[in-house]
């Protein structure tokens, strides 16, 4: 393809809590990026996964799902909403299909059209609908309420019409040159990713048991001191001490069961021999502070 008609641009993903926003991201970029679970609120940065094709190059801006903002932290998240949908070239609105419409879906839709950017409609978790028929009214709803540019359904976790969405996307940027380098996956730090890894892990092992009250800061990264391994100390916050305890888990076992997770999922991500070392803050309300949500990277 012609170099004048290569496209870029940047995409911002929106929807509601657990609509797929991240894995979708890890899907597309092929590398974890984004700390994936089935629990609200997984995200709390603006991850960018960049995607670069002959066509175009996509960099993806993954946002924390819309909410109702009650502590500092969840006002510095629908912030970070606001400014993607202030900046971005295209949004994609992202909906579980799976499940019926509700205030919080109505909140989203709001969103875009007062954003009155171009968008694309991805109705996510086709995999768990039978009847593919059951798609048709909402398809109808979506069209009558915003002139959407595309509605696609996909399986962001089967990988289903994945690779549909992304020519489907391109076709909406603008002719560009590519902004980031071709090789490039993600603009976040490696110390980022492997603590959103970390934290993932701790959603994963801790079930119900433990409330939406932990952060994870990588304090130190050695790579350094030998160049086929690399020695990273992170931090995991929580609010008091009987977290800690259930995060720490009967004679260690959690923290183990976590820390062996995360590092398999590091060692993956970066080609060499990690050796993980965590610890357990307590810090009371951090997620009403400032100074400590600004370390953690939580910005306003």
């Amino acid at each position: 393809m012609p170099k004048d008609k290569f496209r870029s641009g940047y995409v911002g993903l929106i929807g509601r809590p657990n609509a797929g926003k991240s894995t979708l991201l890890n899907k597309l970029v092929g590398e974890k990026i984004a700390a994936v679970s089935n629990k609200p609120q997984t995200t709390r940065h603006k991850i960018q996964g960049i995607v670069t094709s002959p066509e175009g190059q996509i960099v993806f801006v993954d946002t924390p799902g819309v909410h109702k903002p009650g502590y500092l932290l969840n006002r510095r998240m629908m912030a970070a909403v606001h400014d993607a949908i202030l900046s971005v070239d295209l949004l994609v609105l992202m909906r579980d299909a799976s499940v019926s419409t509700g205030n919080g879906d109505k909140f989203v839709l709001d969103l875009v059209k007062e954003s009155e950017k171009p968008a694309v409609l991805v109705l996510n978790k086709i995999d768990k609908i039978k009847d593919k028929t059951i798609l048709l009214p909402l398809i109808e709803h979506y069209s009558k309420e915003y002139e959407f540019a595309e509605i696609v359904p996909v399986s962001a976790l089967k990988g289903d019409a994945v690779d549909n969405l992304l020519k489907q996307i391109a076709k909406h940027l603008p002719e560009g040159e590519p902004i980031f380098d071709e090789d490039e996956l993600t603009d976040q730090p490696t110390r980022t990713l492997v603590a959103e890894m970390v934290r993932e892990q701790i959603l994963i092992t801790t079930g119900d048991e433990i409330p939406y009250v932990t952060a994870v800061v990588t304090e130190k990264y050695d790579d350094q001191t030998d160049p086929n391994s690399v020695e990273i100390f992170c931090a995991i916050y929580v609010e008091r001490s009987s977290q800690k305890g259930i995060i720490i888990g009967k004679g260690g076992s959690k923290l183990k069961k976590i820390g062996t997770e995360a590092r398999l999922s590091m060692e993956d991500l970066l080609n060499k021999k990690v050796r993980l070392n965590l610890f357990v803050k307590v810090v009371a309300d951090w997620r009403n502070s400032g100074r400590e949500l600004d370390e953690i990277g939580v910005y306003e």
